[in-house]
This record gives C-alpha cells, structure tokens and sequence, in this order.
C-alpha cells in the first residue's frame, strides 16, 4: 500500500519523535482504510522478523529485547508478528516449537489479517494513532536488530523442519518435578535439598547420554541455546548461569548489551541447564526476600548493594554446591555401572566403564569448547566488580549452604 510505504519510510528511516508521529498520522488518518493497513503492518512486520531470524535471533530473543526496551502493548503486537509469521512454516523443531508455545504464538487470534486492526482496537482499548506508533516503534526495533550468532537453522530450512522427537526424557522429566516441589515449598532446606537432587540427576542424565556415545547409539554433537539474562543486577546473574553451564559440562558466553548468555553444549545438558537455571532464579529471589525481611526486621534499609552481594556469593557458592553435586553422582553412578548384580566382579566392571566413560567425557568437553571457540571467536574474560555489603554475601552464602549434599547428606565444605 501506497499510504503504509509512505509512512514507514517517514517513520522508520528518519531519527525523532517528528517523523514518528507524521508516519502515525498518515497511517490512521483514514478509519475507512484502517483494516488493510492494519493487515499491510502485520505483512511487513513479518518480514522484518524473517530478516531477523535470518541474522540469528529466535522469538523468545526478540519478544525479550523487545519488553526490554519497550513496554507491554509492544510485547503484545511483537507476540502478533511471531504468529504471523509463524504461519508460513507447517512444522518447526521441538525448541523452536516450545518459544512459539510459551508466547502464546503458536497461532493468529484474529482470524483474517483484515480483521487484525479492528480487533487489535477492541484487545488494546486504543485509538488508531496510538496503535499506529506502538507499531513504528516496534518495527523501528526490529530494523535495528543487528546480527547475532545462530544458535539453530532458520525456520523453513530441513534441518529445522524434522520431525520433532516424541516427548521429552524420563530423567528431564523427574528433574522438572523435583524443582516444582522446590519452587513449591516454604522451607528453604527442603528446596535446597531438592535443587541439590534435581543437579544429581541432571549429572546422571549427562553421563547416560555419554554412554550412548561409548557404544556407537548417540549421533549427537555439541547444540547451542539462548537464556535470558534480565536487569536487575544482570551481572550476578550471569554468573549464575556460567556457574551452572559449567556444572553441567557446558560453556556461557554472556552478551551483555542483549539481554541473554548463549550456552553451548550437548542437547541433554542444554535442556538441564534450561530447567535448573529457571528454578534457581525463582528459589534465588525467594531466599533474597527472606534475607531482606529479616534485614528490615532488624531496622536496617534494604539496599542496593545487599543485593548485588547476595546473587554474587549466591551464584558463587551455589556453582560449588551444584560442581560437588555434579561430580558425586558421576562417581556413584560410574560404581552402579557394573555392580547391580552384586558380584564380586562387579567393581572391577564398573572400573572398566567408569575408564571408557572417562575418554569420552573428556572429548565432549573438547568438543564443547571447540563450538563455543568456532561461535564466539573474540570472547574475552571480565573482572566482576568486587562486592561491598558484607550482610548480603553472607545472607547469600547461607541461601546456598542449606541444603546437604549427596545421597549421604554430606554438608559441603566451607567456602575458602
């Protein structure tokens, strides 16, 4: 449309507020028009996010810049364009599939795209030139979305079109069942506990999915997926992440100005870190809740720094506990490996496969390292500011060292 060309090329080429509105006004100017130019914006909206996809970005990436940066009516109308969009593609693989799900993206609500404005007026209770500019504002974002690291084929592409796989593992599913529970409960130890099972598992399901490479049945190779990575106190939290990657025989690399650490590893590690993160976020909130109402309780302020220095010992002693846990279950469960049967020849087994194991571990960790040097070639290392508010290190130590390690309930070890 002729009025749709003129305005996006007022509004999205020229910088202000001016060009903005002028683009607003000849878009609404016209309520008999309005339904086809609300069905051109979703066209062009669309192909702005196919450019993006194409450059590496996945709709949970832009659905999060895009509530970053803007407010909720344009997570809404972004939401819109994912779904239009997403009509193009009869199939898509299962992580792309799940972004669409947890978007609520996994189909248009409006039925024909000429129907699209005056419904979207009806949901948002809003005039056209106010619908008008949160649309330029949205597509001036998308605009400038600059490229980033893929993470997966394009939708469209065949590798993005297989089959997705029939449910998800057993283990991932007792892993998500446990951190409800731990999301669930009041009593920080029993959550703790649970996170710390939760872990054991995860190791566990790790070193399964390496056996299956010892015997030939596992053509996996090293994936890589996105987390989100929201202010506030972004950097503690990014630690937390790198912190937990790394428990789970994978690497972070954080990407700051974006919002999100790209994390790269094996497919079962992946999905454990994903799983994992989000509940330790959630019980990380929680515990600094409780430390801030008893920091009140005894008359002093919640502050900014108690804050930051809580999620930095919290991310820093929760990746020993989660690095311990990790560890323990890979040697109770190299011992398992030949000694169910209860023969005497069963641990001399179990040394056998624990020593075949071991070779393949280390080369996936190679293998690891390799993908995330091939991804991000210029990656370099940050000092994290040093902490200055002594009461919430220690409340956020004490939020990671209730819980007991192990089947055998071993506390772990002081910090230092």
């Amino acid at each position: 449309m002729d009025i749709v060309e003129q305005a996006l090329g007022t509004a999205l080429y020229t910088p202000g507020d001016t060009a903005l509105d002028g683009g607003a006004s000849l878009l609404a100017a016209d309520p008999g028009r309005w339904p086809d130019v609300g069905a051109e914006l979703l066209r062009r909206g669309a192909q702005l996010l196919r450019q993006a996809w194409e450059r590496g970005w996945q709709p949970a990436d832009v659905v999060r810049l895009v509530r970053r940066d803007l407010d909720d009516r344009h997570v809404r109308l972004a939401v819109d364009l994912v779904a239009a969009e997403g009509r193009r593609y009869t199939r898509v693989e299962p992580r792309w599939q799940s972004q669409l799900d947890a978007l609520g993206a996994a189909g248009a609500w409006w039925g024909a795209d000429v129907d699209y404005a005056p419904a979207l007026a009806a949901r948002e209770s809003a005039d056209r030139f106010t619908l008008a500019t949160a649309h330029l504002e949205l597509l001036r974002l998308l605009l400038s979305l600059p490229a980033v690291e893929p993470v997966g084929p394009v939708p469209g592409d065949p590798a993005h079109s297989a089959a997705p796989a029939a449910g998800e593992p057993r283990m991932l599913t007792r892993i998500r069942a446990l951190l409800a529970k731990a999301e669930a409960t009041d009593y920080p130890q029993e959550a703790e506990a649970l996170s710390t099972k939760a872990q054991e598992l995860a190791a566990r399901h790790s070193i399964d999915e390496a056996l299956l490479a010892v015997g030939g049945r596992s053509a996996d190779s090293p994936a890589a997926c996105r987390i989100g990575v929201d202010a506030p106190y972004e950097t503690a939290k990014a630690v937390l992440l790198d912190t937990l990657a790394s428990a789970n025989r994978c690497q972070a690399v954080w990407s700051g100005e974006l919002g999100f650490s790209t994390v790269v590893g094996y497919p079962a590690d992946l999905e454990s870190v994903e799983v994992l993160h989000a509940s330790l976020l959630v019980q990380g909130t929680a515990a600094m809740t409780r430390a801030e109402a008893e920091q009140r309780a005894g008359g002093r302020k919640r502050t900014k720094t108690f804050r930051q220095a809580f999620w930095m010992a919290y991310a820093s002693r929760l990746g020993d506990r989660l690095t311990e846990a990790a560890e323990h279950s890979a040697d109770a469960h190299a011992e398992s490996l030949g000694a169910a049967d209860g023969t005497e020849g069963g641990a001399g087994r179990a040394d056998a496969s624990a020593g075949s194991l071991l070779p393949v571990l280390a080369a996936r960790d190679a293998a690891v390292s390799d993908r995330t040097q091939q991804m991000f070639p210029g990656t370099t290392r940050t000092r994290v500011r040093g902490v200055s508010d002594a009461a919430g290190w220690a409340q956020g130590t004490a939020a990671a060292d209730r819980a007991r390690v192990g089947s055998g309930g071993r506390p772990l070890p002081p910090k230092g």
